[in-house]
């Protein structure tokens, strides 16, 4: 097994850099590191990689958070004899919350004592994504914590979220789920989800399985300060599909196929990497990647 290092190049991310090249240097010594140049980069440098090395068994390793998980993986899908796994050096690390009780940050416990897993993969027009596909509120959340993220602020989740909190709380898109509309008026956030957690700290989806071939879906309509203020702890501990206050402003759905658009551009969050469009189709691919996690603790 040839192991291929991908790891987050932005600025304020090099301060691991030290110690993920000193777990290669002891686990797998002469091994390529390659340090991403910026967004989508990761995914163009696994892909053209597997392309000219189909015949190699590879496990790129994401050494980064959500996003560089969500590029590699985005960039193995298709490949034979191609794997990822996770270094969980990012912001979030939301895909690897789904597995507690294992140590992210061993390259150790992924060599030499890891599990290998098949999970499924959400395809959202021609892009992939393992986690979540955050649209509305969340998206726009998401695209300012990056803003600010980017100028060097530590805290900028919470600057993205206070910002989006007084300027993104209704959103007007149409969205069908396996051939039902489910939106009526404007609506606060949709999640699409493969993995159950987003922005480092909610549970958005609590019933998630990133292998029964499903995607969850939740829909919150647009709602007042207030009601967002009483729904929000609920909705970090992953307790709002159980609450009846919660589901009166709430859709819940498990789906194969979502349809999305709008009149105007709309900008959606694909593990926390943004793109912009009106019309968006999502559809899962079942045991798309071969993920390799370190073992249990």
């Amino acid at each position: 097994m040839n192991y291929i290092f991908v790891f987050n190049g932005r600025y304020d991310k090099t301060g691991f850099l030290e110690e993920v090249q000193k777990q290669i240097d002891e686990i797998c010594p002469g091994s390529m590191l390659y340090k991403t140049i910026g967004i989508g980069d990761g995914t163009r440098f696994v892909r053209s990689y597997c392309e000219f090395h189909q015949k190699d068994e590879v496990c790129f390793v994401a050494c980064g958070g959500s996003g560089t998980a969500n590029e590699v993986g985005a960039g193995v899908i298709g490949y034979e004899r191609k794997s990822m796994a996770i270094l969980a050096y990012g912001t979030t690390n939301d895909l690897a919350k789904y597995y507690p009780g294992r140590d992210h940050r061993s390259l150790e416990d992924i060599v030499r004592n890891g599990e290998v897993v098949e999970i499924d993969a959400i395809k959202c027009n021609d892009d992939y994504s393992l986690n979540v596909i955050n649209i509305g509120f969340d998206a726009i959340v998401a695209r300012e914590a990056n803003l600010f993220l980017e100028a060097g602020d530590k805290n900028g989740y919470t600057r993205g979220l206070l910002k989006s909190l007084l300027t993104s709380r209704y959103n007007n898109f149409k969205m069908v789920v396996d051939g039902e509309r489910i939106t009526k008026g404007l609506s606060l956030l949709c999640t699409v989800s493969n993995g159950q957690y987003c922005g480092g700290m909610f549970k958005c989806a609590p019933r998630a399985k990133v292998d029964d071939g499903l995607m969850e879906v939740c829909l919150i309509r647009g709602i007042s300060l207030l009601t967002f203020l009483l729904i929000l702890p609920k909705y970090i501990k992953g307790e709002h599909l159980d609450s009846k206050f919660c589901m009166k402003k709430m859709v819940y759905r498990q789906a194969r196929h979502v349809e999305l658009s709008s009149k105007d551009l709309m900008y959606v969050s694909f593990d926390g990497e943004i793109l912009a469009s009106d019309h968006f189709e999502m559809d899962i691919l079942e045991k798309a990647v071969t993920l390799r996690l370190p073992g249990l603790k």
